[in-house]
């Protein structure tokens, strides 16, 4: 018998499909925000130094331009396999797409990734070399292009959310892109970027809030003076990051609340089983903690204790609106998309003739929604605990609250991971989900169970899978050895000249200490 014909693990090819991108994707996400956030706040911090001239503010550049380029250079390297997943193991999808998908994706990568790439390299080697304004100028000019990389990912993500700008090919079936400007403004897509540019500042806040306060604490158990450059380092960097991390949590929540009452209108099953509301309620509560059989779907068994009003308010800004229920809105799609997937095995794989369950995974859905507030509260709280132990000069020592503010940089991450993990998978069992304002003949949706390459068995996938995730997994190690390394190490103490001209062979300009032979901001890369 050939072993590779075997399906592994009673596990069908979609599933493994499935599996493979949800790691890699997420294993990404996590370093998408690092990479926007402290991209922002390093650029920040070079402008103040070019301000200034004060060596405090260019030390911080370095120290922490340094853990951006870690972070940049381990998420390029991650990012690409994701390119590489649409024609492997989703090529129906690719196909389906491609009308839309080609062009946004083509202006990400000509237009965004190079101004990032080539401005970053700019930035990088220009120390020293090129004036300080122009310098800084192309920092900034790497940092606007990750961001405006950003949304071009988005905005095709959001498209699958709320396809739009499209009409249907009627010998195809497929989507054929009308308007491209009705794409790129999606309502659904600039409530995602906004949503995902401030998540980002709160993770590069709390990275600073969690190393600075580590920082402070050893130098004073170390009895070293307050009075020098490197105190004010790790003094500006946790106020920096602890006010940026609190109004971009607040930030958050607004646009958090817009992209709510867009799920309510576009996908009301995703939000109904992001609460467990097994029925429509008028008004409806919010639920703060459900138990029940929410693993298996069976939502007629779920539990919960609830705040009554807030769904309501939530879904449509007032306190009596009806929000359907799970078993409602499972009836009527089954009315309006099909009961079942055709009986087709070439389109739909081992699902054809299967009943259609359009309930999300409610253990999914329901607790990666709380996980991603509860972590991001865990962020607001953690800045606000900084900002008021560095109050007026103070040095916190107690090892409880600042290692525990180091180890609440995870939680940002958690909370972008999860948040991510709730849009995607309270879609299902749509990969591109109708868009509710469209007449239903002419809508365009696409299942889950469609997307997965045909030609592809179980075993090559399970086996694409397994070399990704070691590979991921070695990666992550090397990152966080090379970032653990660099924070230990502490604030590069060379500089470089604040004159626009190139440094004199031999003269280190008055102030500046003389550099050490790690002074390097590629430093990680030999």
């Amino acid at each position: 018998m050939d072993v590779l014909d075997i399906d592994v693990l009673d596990i069908d090819v979609l599933d493994i499909a499935r599996w493979q991108f949800g790691i890699t994707t997420v294993y990404h996400f996590l370093m998408v925000p690092l990479t926007i956030g402290l991209g922002a706040l390093v650029a920040v911090m070079h402008t103040l130094w070019v301000g200034t001239d004060k060596p405090e503010w260019l030390r911080m550049t370095r120290f922490w331009g340094r853990i951006y380029l870690i972070n940049f250079v381990l998420g390029v390297a991650t990012g690409l396999v994701q390119e590489f997943q649409f024609g492997l193991a989703w090529s129906e999808y690719s196909r389906f797409v491609g009308d839309v998908f080609g062009s946004l994706l083509a202006l990400e990568a000509l237009l965004a990734f190079f101004l990032e790439s080539t401005f970053l390299g700019l930035w990088i080697f220009g120390w020293g070399r090129i004036p300080k304004k122009l310098h800084l100028a192309a920092l900034w000019a790497a940092v606007v292009g990750s961001i405006v990389s950003a949304y071009f990912i988005i905005a095709a993500n959001s498209w699958m959310q709320h396809p739009v700008g499209v009409e249907v090919d009627d010998t195809t079936g497929r989507p054929l892109q009308v308007d491209f400007l009705a794409v790129l403004t999606n309502n659904t897509a600039l409530a995602a970027f906004s949503h995902a540019i401030v998540a980002a500042l709160v993770v590069a806040g709390a990275l600073l809030v969690g190393i600075g306060l580590w920082h402070l604490r050893r130098r004073k158990l170390a009895g070293q003076p307050s009075t020098d450059i490197d105190h004010a380092v790790w003094r500006r960097s946790v106020r920096l990051g602890g006010w940026v991390s609190l109004a971009a949590f607040v930030l958050v929540a607004l646009t958090g609340d817009w992209q709510g009452k867009l799920m309510y209108e576009q996908q009301p099953l995703k939000m109904s089983s992001a609460e467990a509301l097994c029925e429509t309620e008028a008004p409806a509560s919010l639920s703060v903690f459900a138990w029940g059989k929410l693993g298996s779907n069976e939502c007629d068994d779920v539990h919960s204790i609830t705040v009554p009003y807030i769904l309501s308010y939530l879904a449509h800004g007032d306190f009596s609106t009806a929000v359907p229920g799970v078993n409602e809105l499972q009836e009527e799609y089954a009315a309006v998309y099909g009961a079942t997937y055709p009986d087709d095995p070439s389109r739909f794989g081992d699902k054809a003739g299967e009943p259609i369950d359009y309930t999300p995974l409610l253990g999914v859905t329901y607790w990666s929604f709380r996980l991603m507030i509860g972590m991001g509260a865990v962020s607001a709280g953690v800045a606000t605990y900084a900002l008021w132990a560095t109050r007026r000069g103070r040095v916190p020592t107690s090892r409880i609250g600042v290692h525990g503010s180091l180890l609440a940089v995870a939680a940002p991450f958690v909370a972008n991971a999860t948040g991510w993990v709730f849009t995607e998978m309270g879609r299902q069992p749509f990969v591109v989900h109708p868009n509710p304002d469209v007449p239903v003949g002419e809508q365009t949706y696409f299942f889950t169970a469609q997307a997965v390459s045909p030609g592809v068995t179980a075993a090559e996938v399970w086996t694409s899978l397994s070399l990704l995730t070691l590979v991921y997994g070695a990666l992550a190690v090397v990152e966080l050895w090379l970032i653990t390394r660099f924070v230990r190490r502490g604030v590069p103490t060379g500089g470089h000249t604040p004159n626009d001209a190139a440094p004199t062979p031999g003269h280190t300009p008055e102030g500046t200490p003389e550099p050490r032979e790690d002074d390097d901001v590629l430093q990680f890369a030999y």
